[in-house]
């Protein structure tokens, strides 16, 4: 048996630094931290090489004595715990005592320090040791200069990613905390050059304008709720603002930022059916509870808390998001938007039961007893009553010859399901019925013959069609749309006045990682510096107001997860919908749109998926009009 000995104190140190120091962004969030507990009412946070090269982190806070310096550099010495008692009524963000000792195992750190009621100190640390102390002139906080990270664990540098990857960390962690203490001035820095800069006024709402862009900001809802344990407040996107990643949404709890995946569900259950599948909102959520609620001591990095009324709050929070969303009552419902999509031969026939398409009401002699529906069992010969001309509910199967619809309506709709365009979840080379002379995509050639406001009427052989004007007019946008995006030089449109975008820091930066595919798109972005770009011409394909229009593709950018290709086909429908037909057609006109939407790729669909037309065969009409009996 290996003979047991006790661990030096270096490499129980570096030990625990494996737990706390994960990565450059780590070490950022223990000393903002140790920032915010320290009552500092402004903070400065740059590095270098994404952190590895150097971090400094500066503060106006109560700083740290002279004798108290080679303390604060010592594993778990602390001065925010006293007993065993304080741990389970924690609320400061840090406690351990881990920080400045497992920083100082693996880098060289400098800290300037100065309490305010005598002479500042310098020190020095290096791999652990204690190097050097000195009296230095210093202002009240505290300044650490991290230099070389994992100089003595190199092998801690291969799993780190890239370092566009770690600096968007570092960005990440400063944006969750400016956010969970707008009351608090935050610069961060890379090199120099401002990533952000928050105010330290104490509103939400200018923070969330300096993280995430003014634009964002405006969508944003307030909410606000309570009960006996917890206080519920903070800001969430509109249902149409979105991101395709749960990143954007930050809980806070007692200001401390935390992750928790029943409280991310809570979220989501409060916008129900609103949001589009695999689509988040961006939200900001101040939870205020007591202390002795919360067990903050499971993790390392304190990001995972243990609730002791998990339920209750996930159900507040769920509450506080549908009570805000319904108060803006202009907002449709997701659901209800579902009920446009490829509709089932019932929906679609609909119009032959209407009675301005043919009439089917037949008037029946029916006593006036109530306003129950009608049974024919309750009439009773030997009741003299006032009799009224009441109609039928067409909906009601009846086995006699009074109605359009009979007992064998579903069997015939389920027969009539496999014919074209009406089939449901299959390709369109499984819908086109066998006697069409017709390839896949592609529809017979359709005569016209009339229209009405909102539909053209063409026939072709026996069969009539119903043409949606506005879904005919969207489906060839769409193909105009996708063809312009896929030439190889996009026709431009110069604007008289540049153009500026601003942004959040982090969407700045992806976007500015991917520039090369936005311009595929025909879309030219300049840095124009603080998080924005300048664009001076747009391609002739966008429509509407430009900057709207622009910032609505670019967010479909930073959510895109397919290829540019299929990337391409989503801008080109979401261009299309805003085509809007105001305008009554010539004969001439409809007849060369027929024949335009025959040569497109698919003619039964718009490219949101709603119908653009629909058939009634000859067997149909037969059926209609009774002219098989």
């Amino acid at each position: 048996m290996a003979k047991i000995h006790e661990l030096s104190e270096n490499l129980t140190n570096q030990i625990a630094a494996g737990e706390v120091i994960e990565r450059p962004a780590s070490v950022v969030k223990e000393l903002v931290e140790n920032s915010i507990d320290a009552g500092a009412s402004r903070i400065r946070v740059d590095f270098v090489d994404a952190g590895l090269k150097e971090i400094v982190v500066q503060d106006n806070g109560s700083g740290i004595a002279r004798d108290q310096i080679d303390l604060a550099f010592t594993r778990h010495a602390t001065s925010k715990i006293n007993n065993e008692h304080d741990l389970f009524n924690v609320s400061t963000l840090g406690f351990r005592g881990e920080a400045l000792a497992s920083i100082s195992a693996v880098a060289h750190v400098e800290i300037v320090t100065s309490s305010g009621d005598e002479i500042g100190t310098r020190a020095e640390f290096s791999g652990g040791v204690k190097k050097s102390q000195e009296d230095s002139a210093a202002q009240k906080g505290s300044k650490i200069t991290v230099r070389d990270l994992f100089f003595n664990t190199p092998a801690r540098l291969k799993y780190l990613r890239s370092p566009r990857t770690e600096t968007m960390k570092i960005v990440d962690i400063i944006n969750r905390l400016a956010l969970g203490y707008p009351q608090i001035a935050i610069t961060l820095s890379n090199k120099g050059k401002i990533l952000l800069r928050t105010p330290g006024n104490g509103k939400l709402d200018q923070t969330v304008a300096n993280v995430y862009g003014r634009h964002i900001a405006e969508k944003m809802v307030a909410i606000s709720q309570k009960d006996a344990d917890f206080e519920i407040s903070g800001l969430i996107s509109k249902p149409e603002l979105t991101r395709s990643t749960r990143n954007f949404i930050s809980i806070l709890l007692n200001g401390r930022y935390i992750h928790n995946f029943k409280l991310n569900t809570a979220i989501m259950e409060g916008y129900g059916s609103k949001l589009a599948v695999k689509h988040y909102p961006i939200a900001v959520i101040n939870i205020k509870v007591d202390p002795l609620l919360v067990d903050v001591n499971v993790h390392p990095t304190k990001q995972e808390v243990r609730l002791s009324k998990e339920k209750e709050l996930s159900r507040l929070i769920t509450s506080a998001i549908s009570d805000s969303l319904i108060a803006r009552t202009e907002e449709i419902s997701g659901f209800e938007n579902l009920n446009n999509k490829r509709e089932t031969l019932v929906d679609q026939l609909k119009f032959n039961l209407n009675k301005n398409v043919v009439d089917t009401s037949r008037s029946l002699e029916v006593p006036e007893v109530n306003d129950e529906p009608f049974q024919a069992e309750e009439i009773s010969p030997k009741k003299e009553e006032k009799v009224v001309t009441k109609y039928v509910d067409l909906n009601l199967p009846r086995n006699d010859s009074r109605y359009v619809i009979t007992p064998t309506w579903n069997e015939n709709v389920t027969k009539q399901k496999q014919l074209t365009p009406f089939s449901e979840g299959k390709t369109t080379s499984d819908i086109i019925s066998d006697g069409d002379e017709t390839v896949a995509h592609k529809m017979p050639e359709l005569i016209y013959l009339g229209q009405m406001t909102s539909y053209i009427l063409a026939k072709n052989q026996n069969n009539l069609f119903l043409v949606d004007k506005l879904a005919l007019e969207r489906r060839l946008a769409f193909e105009r749309i996708y063809q312009a995006l896929s030439a190889k030089k996009i026709v431009q449109q110069g604007l008289l006045t540049p153009l500026v975008l601003e942004f959040g820091n982090l969407d700045f930066m992806q976007i500015k990682e991917k520039i090369e595919d936005i311009n595929k798109l025909g879309i030219f972005l300049e840095d124009f510096g603080q998080d924005s770009f300048i664009i001076r011409s747009y391609p002739t394909w966008i429509k509407g107001d430009i900057e709207q229009s622009l910032r609505s593709i670019l967010d479909r950018f930073l959510n895109k997860n397919k290829n540019v290709n299929n990337f391409f086909k989503d801008i080109a429908a979401s261009q299309a919908k805003k085509e809007i037909s105001t305008h009554n057609l010539s004969d001439a006109e409809a007849s060369n749109l027929l024949e335009k939407l025959r040569l497109t790729s698919d003619p039964y669909h718009d490219a949101e998926g709603n119908l653009v037309l629909v058939r009634v065969s000859a067997n149909d009409l037969r059926k209609m009009f009774k002219k098989d009996e």
